[in-house]
Parts: C-alpha cells; sequence; structure tokens
C-alpha cells in the first residue's frame, strides 16, 4: 500500500515537472488570456493546481493524511484542467510522430485511469485511517 501511495506521489511530481514550463508561460503572459470564460477559467485554475500537486506529492510521499484529503480536493479539478495522473503518456505520439487518433486514445486512457487511481487512493486510504 505505501508503494502504491508513493507511486501516486512520483506521478504527481512528474506532473509538476511537466506544468513547471506551461505554469511559468501563464504567470508571465497573465494579460494575454483570451477574453473567453473557458479559457479564463482553466489559467485561473491551473495556478493554484500546481501548488496543490506539490503538497499532495508531499503529503503522500509522507504518508500524512493532508496529501490525501489534497488529491482528493484536487480530483475534479485535475479532469477540468488536464493533468492527469500518466498524462505524460500523451506526450508520445508528438515524440514518435503517431497520428492523432493515438493522441485521442491515450487521452481516454489517462482519464479512465484517474478513475482507478482515485478509487484505489480511497481504499487505501480507509484501510489506513
Amino acid at each position: 500500500m505505501r508503494l502504491t501511495i508513493r507511486i501516486f506521489a512520483l506521478l504527481d511530481i512528474i506532473s509538476v515537472c511537466l506544468l513547471a514550463k506551461p505554469f511559468w508561460e501563464i504567470i508571465t503572459h497573465l494579460k494575454e488570456i483570451p477574453d473567453q470564460v473557458l479559457s479564463q477559467a482553466r489559467v485561473i485554475l491551473t495556478l493554484p493546481m500546481f501548488v496543490s500537486l506539490l503538497v499532495s506529492a508531499a503529503g503522500l510521499i509522507l504518508f500524512k493524511k493532508f496529501g490525501f484529503i489534497t488529491y482528493y480536493i484536487q480530483f475534479p479539478f485535475r479532469l477540468v484542467v488536464w493533468v492527469f495522473s500518466i498524462g505524460f503518456i500523451t506526450l508520445l505520439p508528438e515524440l514518435l510522430n503517431l497520428n492523432q487518433i493515438w493522441f485521442d486514445i491515450l487521452f481516454k486512457l489517462c482519464f479512465i485511469a484517474e478513475f482507478f487511481r482515485l478509487y484505489f487512493t480511497i481504499k487505501i486510504h480507509k484501510k489506513i485511517f
């Protein structure tokens, strides 16, 4: 169980690393955000998501309750902002020059995997705490 939670923490750290550049771009270009409500909402949600990923990763590595709670809070926002635990696999089609269909397949896989992560996190949380 602890290994599974630490793997989830590692996935959050990978997400932080992959979000670092887009996060910096958002911070430095806040005035260039389109006037569309959806675009602004995604940007506004991305900023606290970045910070909460750090908090959840730290909490999960230390196996503390706040790591679990932070993940539960961020779960719906992960789905809206598209920050998935294994989201890095969606970069493979770009790296390997594959069709758009592969991105779509991997994106759906990431979406489903996030629900599996939620299920296992809840199961482990109930058993431990």
